[in-house]
């Protein structure tokens, strides 16, 4: 189970509780950075690991379920596990609602806790996977020149060479040079695949004139 490329954050005021946590989670191999408040934990600064987030309900100032609209309202996705000893069905269905892993009430079973890490901490590393994907794409996208670009556009817009050539004011033959390098620059081996690639990035489709 251990991963010392995971990370988990314990976000409690209570030292006792910050101290137990963090000897349980380390237990498995896993490193851990402990906060005292929603306010300390939004003043770190996050690493590019899987991150999970183990997060009290009722805090000093700002609680857990408003830190997780906070983290939302920034654009900050990382996996939450609510822990609470004052916890009810509106409160968890709240937190669940809103993308929590899970929402354990003390005292809770120390495995179920861990499971719950295990899960959060796939979840974020599939979603960072995916950003450097996307990244990459990205990168590759940028490289295009920009004929290359529009060609790309009306290509995933399902236009043939022919229509695109029309249209653009070129000859067949070049749209099918701008085509092929386009592809060979996005590592695209089909047009399916440049199509896949042209979702991900949000390129707008193509609207004839």
């Amino acid at each position: 189970m251990g991963d010392l490329q995971s990370l988990v954050c314990v976000v409690d005021d209570d030292a006792a509780v910050r101290d137990a946590l963090k000897r349980l989670i380390r237990s498995v191999g896993l490193d851990v950075e402990l906060f005292e408040s929603a306010q300390e934990f939004l003043r770190w600064r996050r690493r590019s690991v899987p991150t999970c987030v183990v997060l009290d309900i009722r805090l000093p100032g700002i609680s857990g379920l408003d830190l997780q609209r906070e983290l939302e309202a920034l654009g900050i996705r990382i996996p939450l596990i609510f822990i609470t000893g004052h916890g009810d069905i509106p409160m968890s269905v709240r937190a669940m609602k809103a993308g929590a892993v899970e929402f354990l009430t003390k005292p809770f079973r120390d495995q179920d806790l861990l499971d719950a890490i295990q899960v959060g901490l796939e979840r974020d590393r599939e979603c960072l996977e995916r950003d450097a994907e996307l990244a990459i794409l990205r990168r590759r996208f940028e490289s295009l020149t920009q004929r290359e670009r529009e060609v790309v556009a009306m290509v995933v817009s399902g236009l043939p060479n022919r229509s695109i050539a029309v249209q653009i004011g070129i000859t067949e033959n070049t749209v099918k040079v701008h085509r092929s390098h386009a592809m060979e620059k996005m590592e695209a081996e089909s047009l399916a695949a440049l199509v896949k690639m042209a979702q991900r990035l949000d390129i707008p489709a193509h609207k004839p004139e």
